[in-house]
């Protein structure tokens, strides 16, 4: 008697190495030696045209898949309704560990689906400008939780991503300042008719709900599709103390950086500070928050050791 094969697990994604990743989708005509990966790395983050291509080439290729499918059923709803209505961006969502990489992954989707055939516009916001400023969180007492869920105007980022999908021709976001450590108060981000737009925060994907709260509606449900980009806690650990050493050689230099006090730090003193944020502030943060949302991703990119992309895994559909 012949028996069927016994798959001992199972999973909502479908898993690719590197190598069976990146032969998904090749793109010939991609004008990837156009791109200047300086303008698109963040500090401390390589990036190399090998990335693009082998990484973010077939995930741009699964995204036009996804955001043809949501023109599509946006013209058929519009057919059947008889009444032609405004296009509505497509949101996607990059969430994350601090020191993970989301800023470059980010940065390299928006670059190139703006020069995908349809050229669309593409427009970046991450959820720090909705962070509270530093005046309300110690107000609050919570200060020394800047990151945490509570640390964001929920309410804020909320109504800004309603508008989104209300349709709004003109949309305006706050600006935060690493360099002030801060919102901006007297500066705004103004995006107008986004055909795409691209939202990176630590917490996007929390579902956690604040008993003190009356809404029930989360920042991932604006989304049309999320993605998690992953890493060991050791990797990012690593990347985050390397980040702040190299940090205190540029920006902290600069008198008017809120961070300007640790310029003076024996390398010791810095590494002994850094851990102990990491410790004290972001570990906790990761575990509490970030990692358990990992699975609520729609893509996983899986980091290795050198901050290159080692794995993905897709959410079947």
């Amino acid at each position: 008697m012949n028996k069927q094969p016994y798959e001992a697990t199972y999973s909502p994604f479908r898993s690719f190495t590197r190598e069976e990743w990146s032969k998904l989708e090749e793109h010939p005509m991609f004008p990837v030696s156009d791109i200047d990966v300086s303008q698109l790395q963040a500090l401390n983050e390589p990036l190399t045209i090998q990335e693009i291509e082998e990484i973010y080439l077939p995930m741009i290729r699964l995204l036009q898949i996804h955001i043809t499918h949501y023109r599509n059923l946006h013209n058929e709803r519009d057919q059947f309704f008889d009444n032609p209505s405004q296009r509505i961006p497509y949101i996607i969502g990059i969430a994350g560990s601090v020191a993970a990489g989301k800023s470059t992954t980010a940065r390299v989707l928006q670059k190139l689906l703006s020069m995908t055939p349809e050229t669309p516009r593409v427009e970046l916001v991450t959820t720090d400008g909705f962070l509270y400023p530093n005046t309300e969180l110690e107000r609050r007492g919570i200060f020394n939780k800047k990151g945490f869920p509570e640390s964001y105007d929920a309410k804020r980022l909320l109504s800004f991503l309603a508008d989104v999908k209300s349709g709004r021709d003109i949309l305006e976001a706050p600006v935060y300042s690493h360099l002030y450590y801060d919102v901006m108060p007297d500066q705004i981000q103004r995006i107008e008719k986004p055909d795409i737009l691209i939202v990176e925060g630590i917490n996007i994907l929390q579902v956690t709900i604040n008993k003190k709260s009356r809404h029930k509606v989360f920042v991932s449900d604006f989304f049309d599709f999320s993605i998690y980009v992953d890493a060991a806690e050791k990797d990012l650990r690593k990347w985050y103390v390397e980040r702040f050493k190299k940090l205190q050689e540029t920006a902290f230099r600069n008198p008017e950086s809120y961070f300007h006090r640790y310029a003076s730090y024996s390398e010791e003193e810095l590494m002994e500070f850094a851990n102990k944020v990491w410790d004290e502030i972001n570990l906790p943060n990761l575990k509490q928050n970030i990692l358990p949302t990992r699975f609520r991703a729609d893509l996983i990119l899986e980091k290795g050791e050198c901050h290159f992309v080692r794995g993905v895994r897709i959410r079947k559909i």
